[in-house]
């Protein structure tokens, strides 16, 4: 079932933000096939924009750089992405750095939409760098994709909560995270750090702090030699990866697969997503799965 969506309440006491402080961003980004190079056309409302798109597969896969000048959130601020990726179109966004979601000292929440719909044919990669879920952050991060029949999507969720290198846990604060595929799969959970069982039991996160999910989504049921073939390579690089104990593969629905994994810190969640990506790039459509040079920077 499709959840509605839900805005995380302002604790007693405390008003919410003055209107005029409110900063909402909005970007929409529409990809094309057009005599077989796939072209982004694009507008923005406030500090959003895609900085650049590059072709270095060739011409049929275009790579954008979505961009978010200030590279935070705080509360009462809205980020609202729409992308659209037309029939026979192959879009892959990435962003140079991570999504801040900053301490809301009003309480009110700070919000990043993303909507996603692809046509007959196309597929898009949604590989944003991080979002960090800062002590004292009221957040919510939602992703929606809606995939026709024969559309295919790679997409990749990592949340960092806290900043434990720079001496700051994830003591207070909530983050509601929303993972959609309308009407096929829904996961979706608030990560209170006031909830000791969530945040520390062995059937919670355990200690960890960094979680990361990457999805493979078809339009229409994978086949089973496929799913699994898929299934197999993800799961071999997870049993050689030092975070094995706490990362897994499976088949959520015969058109949906995932890859989840706990982490102490981004570093090695990433790492490990990369490189599920690479292999799902390879084992599903034939492509290399050298990473954008962006990554690298």
């Amino acid at each position: 079932m499709t959840a509605p969506s839900e805005i995380l309440p302002v604790p007693a006491g405390k008003p919410g933000p003055a209107v005029d402080k409110q900063w909402l961003a909005r970007l929409r980004a529409d990809y094309r096939l057009d005599r077989g190079r796939s072209v982004v056309s694009h507008e923005h409302d406030g500090p959003l924009r895609l900085l650049k798109s590059l072709y270095p597969e060739g011409e049929a896969i275009c790579h954008s750089v979505l961009v978010h000048p200030p590279s935070g959130l705080v509360g009462g601020d809205t980020l609202d992405i729409a992308v659209t990726v037309g029939d026979g179109a192959h879009a892959l966004v990435t962003t140079p750095g991570a999504t801040r979601f900053y301490r809301s000292p009003t309480g009110a929440s700070a919000r990043q939409c993303v909507q996603a719909t692809l046509g007959d044919g196309a597929r898009l990669e949604w590989l944003p760098l991080e979002a960090i879920a800062y002590p004292g952050c009221e957040a919510v991060n939602e992703a929606r994709f809606t995939l026709a029949p024969t559309a295919e999507l790679l997409a990749w969720d990592i949340t960092a909560l806290g900043l434990p290198g720079a001496g700051q846990p994830f003591s207070s604060g909530r983050f509601l995270q929303h993972l959609e595929i309308p009407g096929v799969w829904l996961e979706r959970g608030r990560l209170d750090a006031g909830d000791a069982l969530l945040m520390e039991g062995d059937l919670g996160l355990a200690g960890q702090r960094c979680l990361g999910t990457l999805v493979f989504a078809a339009g229409a049921a994978l086949g089973r030699d496929r799913r699994e073939r898929a299934l197999d390579a993800v799961r071999a690089l997870i049993d050689a990866d030092p975070l094995r104990a706490s990362a897994g593969a499976t088949a959520a629905q015969d058109d949906v697969l995932v890859v989840r994994v706990l982490g102490p810190v981004v570093e090695p969640v990433a790492l490990l997503l990369r490189r599920c990506w690479a292999v799902w790039r390879q084992a599903l459509w034939g492509l290399d799965g050298t990473p954008p040079r962006l990554w690298a920077m």
